[in-house]
């Protein structure tokens, strides 16, 4: 699930995918929400928010819409930095390094809450969660060639829209119809990534509601021991010792 294979990517390594980053990503989007009131990966809304408080008096607001949508944009483009320079070197595990690395990076950052909260460093908090969500994003999408875009739910709603039409005309076409499978198949990966991320917004919702930040805590290990899963399987599978 977490690696680049030489083979093309299967489906169901894709939805196997999805349903592990995209419920994260639902669920620690709903957390911020829950705890800030922003959701850290909503570019489509920060962006939007921005033209309106272009108009308004509140310079502080505007500037920080923006320094969230760097955020993720910086975030995105560490990813694909590291994962770059992993590939170059044959690197198999560099997703899940990229993965542990977030892991880590949340669970300290829900420590920090934990130990120190004040609300004076909200905006920080946001702009951490929101750099963590580009690299989240991106290291899903560039892991599936694009099919698994994790937190970003209206490009996947398009896809799940376009896949539905293909399958819909190669349905109704006799010389399409040799391509219903596959497009039914795409469509289907694309479904279990949006209702993926539906369930964890809810599910991280209602952790939040009643553990706070134990439970962005808790996520942010379970993000590092999924990809020390992938590290240590790897290395098994290629007869590396441990010790």
């Amino acid at each position: 699930m977490l690696l680049r294979k030489k083979k093309i990517r299967s489906h169901s390594e894709d939805r196997l995918l999805a349903l592990t980053l995209a419920t994260t990503a639902g669920i620690l989007n709903a957390m911020a929400f829950g705890a800030f009131g922003f959701f850290p990966s909503h570019m489509t809304g920060n962006t939007s928010q921005i033209s309106a408080e272009v108009n308004g008096s509140d310079l502080h607001d505007l500037l920080f819409l923006a320094v969230l949508i760097i955020a993720f944009v910086t975030g995105a483009m560490l990813s694909r930095l590291v994962v770059a320079y992993g590939l170059k070197r044959n690197l198999r595990t560099v997703y899940c390094l990229v993965l542990l690395a977030e892991g880590i990076a949340l669970t300290l950052t829900s420590l920090v809450e934990i130990l120190w909260y004040s609300e004076r460093n909200n905006g920080e908090i946001l702009v951490t969660l929101s750099l963590l969500m580009g690299i989240h994003n991106s290291t899903s999408t560039q892991l599936s060639s694009g099919r698994v875009r994790s937190t970003h739910v209206t490009g996947t709603l398009t896809d799940a829209g376009i896949a539905l039409g293909s399958w819909l005309r190669a349905l109704l076409s006799r010389s399409e119809a040799a391509d219903r499978n596959l497009h039914r198949t795409v469509l289907f990966t694309h479904l279990v990534t949006i209702f993926s991320f539906l369930s964890g917004c809810v599910v991280g919702y209602l952790l939040f509601k009643h553990l706070g930040f134990e439970a962005m805590t808790g996520l942010g290990v379970v993000l590092a021991l999924i990809a020390a899963g992938g590290i240590a399987r790897t290395l098994h599978l290629t007869g590396v010792r441990f010790w």
